[in-house]
């Protein structure tokens, strides 16, 4: 590999080494999403497909212009990156856009930004930043976590709000592990969750009733079939009468009948379920799980603590979309209202999952890097 005098890889000699069989996965993924929205539109590309197809080619482009972006600039501008994101979440506050009982959007006229999705990626750069400068002796002080927990709760709040409860555990739960990856001990861990434990009976009165009711409902969603409870049976019966091999693509029942709510957002996996049995379920999961190790491969091969965070936590808060939106479909868990990643229809979450993996290929395209706990790139 050929080098400029600052030290940065040439253009040509960064191509080669994007992993492009990662791009390929993603691509596949994408590609189940396009046919459960052709199907979900009966057999038409409009109003869903075709604009998802769009937006994955804008945001193809996107990710492999970060993936070339020199790892440093990005370690410069993760602050900044944080604070836009966190000031379009109080934009939303103030003028979003209020759609099915949630105000999360902002609308620029030709299209709508969900900053919350902005928000998943933006808070693994500002923590990736963070604990990168921090050396093994600052971490161990208990102070250490009163930055990290700011990042974390703020942007949480704001989207707790909105209300958007899925999208606010996702956030969380990525904090939380970056702490742990970042060096923080378990101790901290454990008194932290037995505090929230005890929170719990306050945070319950602080619900809103249409969330005390998905909690209810997932307890014995049979209480109220024909209301809070219809979402969830409806999918667990698409999901059974797919069988092993399903009914055929653009002949699930449940679906195109109607009686499946949001098939081509939040419940997309039931239809797929619904259309390609068990088989085609498991066959999407292996995607998301070669996607997994791709991204964690890249985390331990990266030589310098950010490009492994930045990885790791991109990674990980794309599994946990995974696998609320999974479990939340097949009843394993209260519906919390979460897309499926690159298949549910989204623009916003589309391109950021794309613009996520970037970053993640961009720690792998300067995984020999040794980038100092203050670089000098950051100081001018």
């Amino acid at each position: 590999m050929w080098f400029t005098r600052d030290g940065t890889l040439h253009i040509a000699d960064k191509v080669p080494q994007i992993n492009w069989l990662l791009v390929l996965l993603l691509a596949a993924i994408s590609s189940v999403g396009f046919a459960m929205l052709y199907s979900a539109s009966n057999g038409n590309l409009d109003p869903w497909a075709s604009r998802q197809i769009l937006r994955f080619s804008i945001g193809v482009v996107l990710m492999i212009a970060v993936a070339l972006a020199d790892i440093r600039y990005l370690l410069r501008y993760a602050y900044v990156a944080y604070a836009v994101a966190l000031a379009l979440l109080l934009v939303v506050e103030i003028a979003g856009e209020i759609g099915m009982g949630a105000r999360r959007w902002i609308d620029v006229g030709f299209f709508q930004i969900q900053p919350s999705e902005i928000m998943k990626v933006a808070l693994v750069l500002a923590l990736a930043r963070y604990f990168h400068g921090l050396t093994a002796e600052e971490i161990r002080r208990p102070t250490v976590l009163v930055v990290p927990v700011l990042l974390v709760v703020a942007p949480a709040a704001l989207v707790l709000r909105q209300p958007d409860l899925g999208t606010a555990v996702i956030l969380v739960l990525v904090g939380g592990l970056m702490c742990f990856l970042g060096g923080v001990k378990m101790w901290k861990f454990v008194f932290g969750f037995a505090a929230a434990c005890g929170t719990v009976p306050l945070a319950w009165h602080f619900l809103r009733d249409y969330q005390k009711r998905r909690v209810l409902t997932f307890l014995d969603p049979e209480s109220d079939p024909l209301g809070s409870g219809y979402h969830i049976l409806q999918s667990k019966i698409a999901l059974g009468s797919g069988g092993v091999f399903g009914k055929g693509f653009m002949a699930g029942s449940q679906s195109h009948l109607n009686f499946l709510p949001e098939k081509q957002t939040d419940f997309i996996f039931t239809m797929l379920a619904e259309e390609f049995g068990m088989a085609g379920g498991l066959v999407l999961l292996g995607l998301y799980v070669l996607i997994l190790i791709y991204g964690l491969s890249i985390a331990l091969r990266c030589r310098h603590q950010f490009g492994r965070l930045l990885a790791m936590g991109i990674t990980s808060s794309f599994f946990m979309s995974m696998f609320i939106n999974v479990a939340m479909v097949m009843g394993l868990i209260p519906v919390v209202g979460a897309p499926l990643p690159l298949v549910s229809y989204g623009g916003s979450a589309m391109m950021t999952i794309l613009i996520g993996f970037g970053l993640v290929m961009s720690a792998h395209v300067h995984r020999d890097f040794r980038i100092p706990r203050r670089s000098t790139i950051l100081d001018s």
